[in-house]
């Protein structure tokens, strides 16, 4: 046994200079435990792995239930249950409201016409278009929607107005309208650049990340809109409402497969370089952005085949391309399995798929068989060759005076949408806060099955790693081996004169060479205290991975986070799961009394040790230094923090937050330490736990709950000092 220490003091000059200055002779200490163990060299993806693992799952169990399938009435039940699956993704749209057209221009130019436009898809939601109109027949004319892929011009761009002219040429009215983010609807214009702050998968993802912690999704939203130029073109005596088509490339192959899917009214659909499976779209680039990913579509049962198949026996045709980022082979499993469902309603015929040696874009084979499908399947006979178009400067395409709907007639984006939204997710909130017992009572149930939590029952092996003897502590390395090579590595820091107390540290400590990165710990266990600190999925040695995706901000993968949107695993889930597993080991292989941990977090960790708190892992007390303060700050900022975006959980508003999940930890001990800058943040922190401050003051035990405000990091010792000796 160890004899009882009693830490000396530290003086703050002496502890700053160890936390903050790195220009300081100190010794540098290895604490990767990885670099050891060569074999778990792919660590680093484990996060995105284990989410794609539990994809794989599903979409084996959904083949097992496709290969069932064989008469016209299976399909036809197969097709009702498609449709219930996407509207539990997707949940109910928008009531429709009036779509206030105005055409801002007319241009007359040789053989056609174009209208300059825009409506509204939702109150004050304004949608930029062109409708482009052949000369000649002025009534009941086969119709095209033409969805733009991710470009920031949007159907302005040179290929996607030659592909456009051609239509036009072929005798179809053609109507392009922008999505959100792209065109004339950029979401985050710097009129300083001319430009937005983001690209356009950006520009989705940015705010569609809000939109999924509120419950909907950015696809919602952009689906909308494509309802809506329908039910515009359904105004407009020159289309043919039994003549509509829809198609577009890449970004607009996911809008267009989506919009035909939704809608009935669309009789005929090319998709060009979108639909794959995903499985291999999980295998080769990842989830794409936000807008690709119904929330738990997967989970759902739900593949890209299941687009296709809710449509037969309405006439589709895959436009693909053997090189494309989205993967041919899934396109070709999906035509096969796709082409049952039209076998058994005896219309094999309406589903086509052409295929071209090239990357990511348009050849002149695919768009020559598009121009036949259309001119088949909408009856409008003609010569399908591809022709020399006369394309219009971008400017002449601007349906606003400024190129810009922020900087002209002004519009509603993602983020307004959302932050109404948040408004009606934070007043039902406040309404279950009214009867606090219940809601706490309630509080468990609601986040084991939105976070997508399941105890662990998984029984690892605790592998000893090495130890490293300092003056008044050891450190000591573990590496826990799971099933699946998933693995839990942990750097045990334990005093030579123990206060039989123990905390758990999580931080991302991805410099394993920084003594300074581990001060904390270091000082704890320097006062006696045992500190376990972990890598958890996604940070340490277990990030970030090799997935950085179309939606990559400020070193955080948003595409790995989407994985979970997928499949209803949130990150947080498996952050829990790892926690309870760690902690188990510690109590059985290392002797540790799991009911006397206190949990100690940096960052947006505190959304991991509230979350395992709510779910029955008991820490005696806990101390949040730098935290997240809530998910309604995070989808409330137009500005949020990107890091803070793996450590929310989809569809959370408006059944709990944070602030609920801190209620509910009372009586125990609880402080947050948090920079005052006598502005917005403190106002931020001081609102949103107004309530859990009452909650504790209802229980007598006003004094267990408190917001630290330290005027630099500087003072971060000395709160920690507070707060251990307080205990």
């Amino acid at each position: 046994m160890f004899k009882i220490y009693k830490p000396q003091v530290l003086t703050l000059g002496i502890i700053l200079m160890f936390l903050f200055n790195t220009s300081i002779g100190w010794s540098q200490t290895n604490y990767s435990i990885l670099d050891f163990w060569k074999y778990y060299s792919d660590a680093e993806n484990q996060l995105y792995k284990q989410q794609a693992e539990i994809s794989f799952q599903s979409l084996i169990k959904r083949k097992e239930s496709i290969s069932k399938l064989q008469t016209k009435n299976d399909w036809e039940g197969h097709q009702q249950v498609i449709k219930e699956r996407l509207h539990a993704s997707i949940g109910d749209f928008p009531v429709k409201t009036p779509l206030n057209p105005v055409i801002t221009k007319r241009i007359k130019k040789e053989g056609y016409s174009v209208e300059k436009l825009y409506f509204e898809s939702m109150p004050g939601v304004k949608v930029t278009a062109a409708f482009f109109i052949p000369q000649g027949k002025k009534k009941n004319l086969p119709t095209i929607i033409y969805c733009s892929g991710h470009s920031d011009l949007a159907f302005r761009s040179d290929i996607y107005q030659h592909v456009i002219l051609n239509l036009v040429k072929k005798g179809f009215a053609v109507f392009a309208f922008d999505p959100y983010g792209q065109g004339e609807r950029l979401q985050y214009f710097d009129q300083n650049q001319g430009k937005s702050r983001f690209s356009p998968t950006r520009e989705h993802s940015y705010p569609g990340a809000q939109l999924f912690v509120n419950g909907e999704s950015t696809g919602k939203y952009m689906i909308w809109d494509g309802i809506r130029a329908v039910d515009y073109l359904l105004s407009r005596k020159e289309v043919d409402p039994n003549r509509i088509g829809i198609t577009g490339r890449s970004g607009g192959g996911t809008q267009s497969s989506h919009i035909a899917a939704f809608d009935e009214r669309i009789k005929a659909s090319a998709p060009e370089c979108y639909i794959t499976s995903m499985e291999y779209q999980l295998k080769s680039g990842g989830p794409q952005d936000a807008e690709q990913n119904f929330p738990r579509g997967i989970q759902l049962g739900l593949d890209h085949a299941d687009l296709l198949e809710v449509r037969a026996p309405k006439p589709t045709l895959m436009i693909t391309t053997t090189r494309d980022i989205f993967s041919i082979q899934g396109a070709r499993d999906t035509y096969r399995e796709a082409k049952l469902t039209y076998k058994a309603f005896d219309m094999s015929e309406n589903l086509m798929m052409v295929e071209d040696n090239a990357g990511h874009q348009s050849t002149l084979k695919n768009r020559e068989a598009m121009y036949a499908f259309f001119q088949k399947h909408l009856d409008n006979s003609g010569d399908p060759k591809d022709e020399e178009v006369v394309i219009f400067p971008v400017e002449e395409l601007y349906v606003t005076e400024t190129g810009q709907l922020s900087t002209s007639v002004g519009s509603k984006f993602l983020f307004d949408v959302n932050s109404d939204l948040t408004k009606k997710n934070m007043e039902v909130l406040k309404g279950s806060r009214q009867n606090m017992d219940q809601h706490l009572i309630d509080l468990k149930q609601k986040v084991q099955t939105i976070t997508g939590y399941s105890q662990s029952t998984r029984k690892g092996e605790l592998l000893f790693s090495g130890q490293t003897e300092f003056e008044t502590y050891y450190l000591n390395k573990y590496l826990i081996e799971l099933p699946g090579n998933n693995l839990i590595p942990f750097v045990a820091f334990v005093p030579k004169q123990s206060t039989k107390r123990s905390v758990l540290y999580l931080d991302d400590l991805a410099n394993k060479k920084s003594d300074a990165a581990y001060a904390i710990p270091i000082e704890m266990a320097k006062k006696g205290i045992t500190v376990i600190v972990p890598d958890l999925p996604g940070y340490g040695e277990l990030g970030p991975g090799y997935l950085k995706g179309d939606a990559y901000f400020e070193n955080t993968s948003y595409n790995q986070w989407f994985a979970g949107i997928l499949n209803g695993k949130s990150t947080i889930s498996l952050h829990v799961e790892a926690i309870e597993t760690l902690l188990e080991v510690c109590k059985a292989d290392l002797k540790l009394d799991d009911k006397e941990f206190m949990g100690i977090s940096k960052g947006g960790f505190n959304s991991s040790l509230l979350h395992a708190a709510a779910l029955g892992i008991d820490f005696k007390s806990m101390l949040f230094l730098d935290p997240m303060p809530s998910f309604q700050y995070v989808v409330s900022n137009k500005d949020y923090n990107p890091a803070h975006i793996p450590f929310t959980v989809a569809g959370a508003l408006p059944h709990y937050d944070l602030p609920d999940l801190t209620a509910a930890f009372a009586p125990r001990k609880l402080m947050l330490v948090v920079e005052a800058d006598g502005g917005a943040m403190d106002s931020v922190y001081s609102q949103a736990y107004d309530f859990v401050k009452e909650h504790y003051k209802s229980l007598n035990k006003a004094n267990n709950f408190a917001i630290e405000k330290i005027e630099s990091e500087e003072g971060t010792m000395d709160t920690l000092d507070k707060f251990l000796s307080n205990l």
